[in-house]
């Protein structure tokens, strides 16, 4: 099976401009493509491993992947899938960001000489005229048209600011100039990308009388319906600092039935003959495919030491299988004892277990939160410091569990 097709199978791709073209050049490892990474945070997250991972499968098959990072599409901020305006970051704080992320993206994509390139946008955005920009950019795209695109027809009610307004253009000027600088032909993104990356194809092909092409990938949802990558705690993120390897090892183990042998071919690089065997496998064995789904993950994100890990403390939490000295773990400090004690609410807090004292107080209301196995009734129960000086586990719900100590 050539690698357009693995992709097809694999139930990657959303919608492309040109199949036959992007077919050819993917299949002969002539596709210099572009994935586009605002640095909105100082971590990528489940949702930008997606794309890392297609870059890589790509890059395997001899393509150039290009990671550009939006040092200057960040100052503006993309409306797509977004109702309210994002956040506006200063201009430290996006440095900050791409620089971890350009750490984070080495351990996944193989970059130098004749390799893949990392280049920031703000490179040439920051630097171009407004007039300028106009005159040269303005006359090729419709209002009309662009206020049809889906990523700006929802947030139309609630408010569509003139500077999210220009990140269309701003995304198509990045693609005609990687186009010009790298020969960049091919643009990759989510399926809610696929008007900006219109707009890029459409440029190119006015502005330089060339052809360039796009190609949109599926994005996948998680158990409870949600972007993926989003739990009732937050963002999946991959630096361990912010999602722990167990963490990150549990979202995966607890995808939905439905979704797990979806994620295994989307996300894993297991062979599709393997994968096709597993897609016959019911009840208990889909649990299989979720330790199998959440360990190839963690692999490919923390490495094999963190994976082996994360699975030995999920088999000690679940399966009575092993020890506990892989659990995730949080530190207490004296700062956060008060008189020698502290309550259970600010434990499942400082836990992270729960974002705020009103969210554990619900859950404790709810009977879904345990200590060492006995439930805890009383939102007012206060534990001793030297309770901590022996093992001390915290359970919400099903399957979020925390190793306290001093």
């Amino acid at each position: 099976m050539q690698l357009y097709d693995e992709l097809v199978a694999r139930g990657l791709i959303a919608q492309v401009t040109d199949e036959k073209e992007i077919k050819e050049l993917i299949n002969s490892g002539k596709a210099v493509f572009y994935i586009g990474f605002d640095p909105t945070a100082d971590s990528l997250h489940v949702g930008h491993f997606m794309a890392l991972c297609l870059m890589k499968r790509l890059q395997m098959g001899g393509n150039k992947p290009i990671a550009l990072l939006g040092g200057g599409t960040g100052m503006i901020g993309d409306p797509s899938g977004k109702t309210d305006m994002r956040k506006m970051l200063t201009k430290e704080d996006i440095d900050h960001n791409i620089e971890c992320f350009q750490k984070q993206m080495s351990r996944f994509i193989e970059f130098g000489e004749d390799k893949a390139i990392m280049v920031n946008n703000g490179d040439w955005l920051l630097d171009l005229n407004y007039v300028e920009l106009l005159r040269e950019v303005g006359p090729h795209f419709s209002v009309n048209r662009m206020l049809a695109a889906e990523c700006y027809k929802q947030r139309m009610e609630r408010g569509l600011s003139f500077l999210e307004f220009n990140y269309m253009i701003m995304q198509s000027y990045d693609f005609m100039e990687l186009f010009k600088r790298y020969g960049c032909n091919m643009q990759f993104g989510g399926d809610d990308q696929w008007s900006n990356m219109l707009g890029g194809t459409e440029l190119i092909r006015r502005k330089l009388g060339k052809d360039a092409y796009a190609m949109t990938i599926n994005l996948l949802l998680n158990s409870e319906g949600k972007k993926m990558g989003k739990t009732e705690s937050g963002a999946v993120w991959l630096d361990p600092e912010k999602t722990s390897p167990y963490d990150f090892y549990q979202y995966w183990r607890n995808v939905s039935d439905a979704d797990v042998i979806k994620c295994i071919k989307m996300l894993t690089f297991l062979p599709l003959e393997e994968i096709e065997k597993m897609e016959k496998w019911e009840g208990s064995e889909l649990n299989k495919a979720k330790e199998i789904l959440a360990f190839e993950l963690t692999q490919l994100v923390h490495g094999t030491d963190e994976a082996n890990k994360a699975q030995e403390a999920a088999k000690a939490l679940f399966a009575g299988g092993a020890n506990s000295e892989n659990m995730p773990k949080t530190t207490l400090s004296d700062d956060d004892f008060a008189d020698g004690n502290i309550d259970i609410l600010s434990l499942l807090v400082k836990a992270g277990m729960t974002a705020s004292k009103s969210e554990a107080r619900r859950a404790v209301e709810q009977g879904g939160v345990s200590v060492n196995g006995e439930k805890v009734t009383d939102v007012k129960a206060v534990y001793a410091k030297d309770a901590f000086n022996e093992e001390f586990i915290v359970k919400k719900g099903k399957k979020s569990f925390q190793k306290i100590c001093l």
